[in-house]
């Protein structure tokens, strides 16, 4: 079921024990855009059923927030242009060589081109496998594009992220409506959780400069503006306590700058900034 956050959008949430993030649809006068197709045929088909509930125009674009494959395998289902910034084509197109049979996606999970959730979502959501290939997108953009859906703007914007280096945000002005996709969260590499502090500060810029109301994300759906500052607030402070791999220096840090112990999730996201200065030494 979609949920309605005004007139012109709506999301399908997140569920997070099928790996399947927060998908939007934003609809004009003359044309939808959908943000993130999904992470399978199925999850794609699924969202599709829904919108043809809706007495909504039709959908002509389809905008990929990043090339991690729960956002975009979802793709070929949908008739309509697929727009990514240039940074996720480059992966997208690794993906376009990939095979989809069992020995195939058992290789790549033993290589780490894919974790084994994805490859057990491509078994049971995509049909066909032996004959499937991603389609190319068919507008690739370098840092911004504006839309026009019909008396309804979307403007695209590739951002720094503590996630990935190709996060795309999009935002509806009329609307006061930013959907983030995972830009604000961190990423694991090596089997190690991090942030990458480097980026936070220029991603809060990024997307502070817009004048939201409500924030679409990845994995929580959504959050308004006091919900979103203290997440803000709670991951700057952890950051500006850490300045090396010590967990416990940091900690002493955080108390001292703070007056107090951090909470449960400024604990999380110090250990993840830790965790980034560790995945950085020699």
């Amino acid at each position: 079921m979609l949920n309605k956050l005004s007139d012109t959008i709506y999301y399908l949430s997140n569920q997070d024990d099928r790996e399947r993030p927060t998908l939007g649809l934003v609809c004009g006068n003359r044309y939808s855009l959908i943000i993130d197709p999904g992470n399978s045929a199925q999850h794609a088909k699924d969202f599709q059923l829904e919108i043809e509930k809706l007495n909504v125009p039709p959908v002509k674009y389809v905008v990929i927030t990043h090339a991690h494959w729960d956002h975009f395998l979802g793709m070929n289902e949908f008739d309509a242009t697929v727009i990514v910034n240039s940074q996720t084509n480059e992966i997208i197109k690794e993906w376009q060589n990939y095979s989809y049979d069992d020995s195939s996606l058992e290789k790549y999970v033993n290589t780490n081109q894919m974790n084994s959730m994805c490859m057990k979502i491509i078994r049971a959501d995509i049909p066909n496998r032996d004959n499937f290939k991603l389609k190319s997108p068919e507008i690739v953009f370098e840092n911004t594009l504006t839309i026009d859906l019909g008396n309804k703007i979307c403007m695209l914007e590739k951002i720094k992220s503590t996630h990935t280096e190709d996060a795309t945000i999009a935002y509806i002005p009329d609307e006061k409506v930013v959907f983030l996709g995972d830009c604000a969260y961190g990423t694991t590499t090596n089997s190690l959780f991090h942030f990458k502090q480097s980026q936070l500060l220029p991603m809060i810029k990024d997307i502070q400069k817009y004048d939201a109301d409500m924030f679409l994300l990845g994995h929580e759906s959504i959050c308004d503006s006091d919900e979103m500052n203290i997440y803000w607030n709670e991951l700057t402070a952890s950051s500006q306590a850490v300045k090396s791999s010590s967990l416990e220096k940091a900690l002493q840090c955080f108390k001292l700058e703070n007056k107090r112990n951090p909470n449960d999730n400024e604990l999380f996201f110090i250990k993840a900034f830790v965790n980034d200065h560790v995945m950085h030494l020699d």
